[in-house]
């Protein structure tokens, strides 16, 4: 079962008009990709999408492109709230599921994955699986270390040492016992990991249950009025409380392909500057996640456009994009790109200038434009001699601009002309 319900309202105005997880990420993928390829790949393929928030966009993306064989009985399906329970929405995602229990007992599942919808990672659920299994925990939780001084950013995770090498509830996590002494969100006076001290777990959004535990957790929350219905704020501390979750350390899974540069990732990009410098990063010479380890492919489709196109060198300019990563149906004519991800679609016209920008789908640059440090959303037509990312004065007025001073103009919003 895959979250997908976030408003996501840290990345608005690239949520103004779709859900999180639809949102577009590096070129041609959407954020739901990471998670779906990564069930996928682990050959998890009977999946539910629970949806909400603006979904249109997310509807369409996974019934083109998620289809999977219905000769086997696989399937990734998008499921709105049904409103079994009466005339309302998912009030939180553990509600969410409690309304969706009727998918459970069609498939009877003896484990549930309960994964969020809007992360960049690689991970191989089937070793989070094993360890689940082997501690016979009612709930396990993906844990990624993090410095000690964002712990006040995330979902903390606290485990205690390991008793002895007999010890009920030590894992693999090196040391640790992987049972949860407590699990707290953002709090500002967490300590270190036994292991690690510097460091700690914060929640990754990723859950295993044992499907019996599952079921009775969330029909008991439903009839707590004080409850606010959420899976990690009510679900899990009540695991935690019967002494029935562990920890799965995601510094122990090991994906196929994976260098120890890569190792580990995960990106929360659910604020703009996440979102922008998680980009950033995959446009350097030695990114540290790794888009080409087709030994655990990140799937998607897109439209069928041609290769992308370079053009003129001389009056014109010179049709160049250096250390950016281009998809197909880009046309850079006689412009000039540096740091840059270029969607399908986008057209970089004369003397254009784009440096440090994520232009989304069909984003024309006109002839000596110019946008730095940008996010510019699908189908905005920016015109000749526009400047973007160049006065601060003007992007605060006329755009959206992150806590770093990134500009972000919104999906087919209109340039004024300078």
């Amino acid at each position: 079962m895959v979250l997908a319900g976030g408003e996501g309202k840290r990345l608005a105005p690239l949520t103004a008009d779709r859900a999180k997880p639809a949102v577009p990420f590096g070129g041609h993928y959407r954020l739901i990709d990471f998670v779906l390829s990564n069930l996928a790949n682990a050959g998890y393929l009977k999946i539910v999408v629970l949806t909400q928030y603006k979904s249109h966009s997310l509807d369409l993306h996974i019934s083109r492109t998620w289809r999977l064989s219905t000769l086997m009985g696989d399937y990734v399906t998008p499921v709105p709230a049904q409103m079994r329970e009466g005339p309302r929405w998912f009030s939180g995602s553990a509600d969410a599921i409690y309304q969706n229990l009727n998918l459970i007992g069609d498939e009877r599942p003896d484990y549930i994955c309960v994964f969020g919808a809007d992360h960049i990672y690689r991970m191989d659920p089937r070793q989070m699986l094993d360890q689940h299994i082997a501690t016979g925990a009612g709930v396990t939780v993906a844990g990624v270390r993090v410095p000690l001084s964002q712990a006040s950013s995330f979902g903390v995770i606290d485990a205690g040492p390991a008793e002895d090498s007999n010890g009920s509830g030590a894992g693999p996590s090196g040391g640790l016992d992987t049972r949860i002494q407590t699990f707290r969100e953002k709090p500002t006076d967490a300590v270190g990991l036994p292991d690690d001290p510097n460091r700690v777990f914060a929640s990754m959004g990723n859950y295993i249950f044992t499907t019996e535990a599952l079921v009775d957790a969330v029909t008991a929350d439903s009839k707590n009025d004080g409850s606010q219905h959420d899976v990690g704020g009510d679900i899990i501390p009540a695991f935690v409380a019967a002494g029935d979750a562990h920890v799965y350390d995601f510094e122990a899974n090991k994906v196929p392909g994976a260098t120890d540069r890569d190792r580990a990732y995960w990106r929360d990009v659910g604020t703009l500057d996440a979102y922008y410098e998680a980009h950033m990063d995959l446009v350097s010479v030695h990114p540290i996640f790794n888009l080409y380890n087709q030994m655990w492919p990140i799937f998607t489709s897109g439209p069928p456009l041609p290769p992308a196109k370079f053009v003129f060198e001389g009056s014109e300019g010179t049709g160049q994009a250096l250390n950016s990563m281009v998809s197909a149906g880009v046309i850079v004519s006689g412009g000039t790109v540096r740091r840059s991800i270029l969607s399908p679609g986008v057209i970089i016209e004369s003397h254009a200038q784009v440096e440090g920008a994520v232009l989304m789908h069909d984003v024309r640059v006109g002839p000596g434009a110019i946008v730095r440090n940008a996010i510019i959303d699908k189908n905005v037509q920016i015109p000749p001699g526009a400047r973007i990312g160049v006065n601060p004065e003007y992007d605060r007025r006329c755009f959206t601009l992150s806590d770093s001073g990134i500009v972000v103009v919104g999906k087919g919003q209109a340039i004024p002309q300078c």
